[in-house]
């Protein structure tokens, strides 16, 4: 993937996420799994240049992840449902899955942010 992706990058990758999905939706056989990998990695694409632009500052941060990343840094090993007291207001760090696998029981890739109590 180019270290330094754009805005064009982002959009093509959207445009084949969105051409996977809608082959996906209009397809008429019997198989749940089709196209489940070109999905998965379309979206990891989009996930990976949208996360690299905002951290580029190309693409703003919403006030979430902006708090998020400054919890993160405050705190870099925080476990989960972790609370923490920041500028008087009480915060946890919640954990959830980005990507699971095919059978849905294993999580491939793990997500998180800081939530307010």
């Amino acid at each position: 993937m180019n270290p330094n992706p754009s805005l064009i990058d982002l959009a093509t990758a959207e445009a084949e996420l969105k051409r996977w999905d809608d082959a996906y939706a209009n397809d008429s056989s019997n198989n749940p799994n089709k196209y489940e990998a070109q999905r998965r990695d379309a979206r990891r694409a989009v996930r990976r240049i949208s996360e690299n632009l905002k951290n580029l500052g190309v693409i703003e941060k919403s006030e979430s992840e902006k708090l998020t990343d400054e919890l993160d840094r405050l705190y870099p090993n925080a476990h989960s449902k972790k609370k923490v007291n920041y500028n008087g207001v009480m915060y946890q760090i919640r954990y959830f899955p980005l990507e699971k696998s095919r059978s849905r029981k294993t999580v491939k890739e793990w997500g998180h942010e800081w939530v307010e109590l």
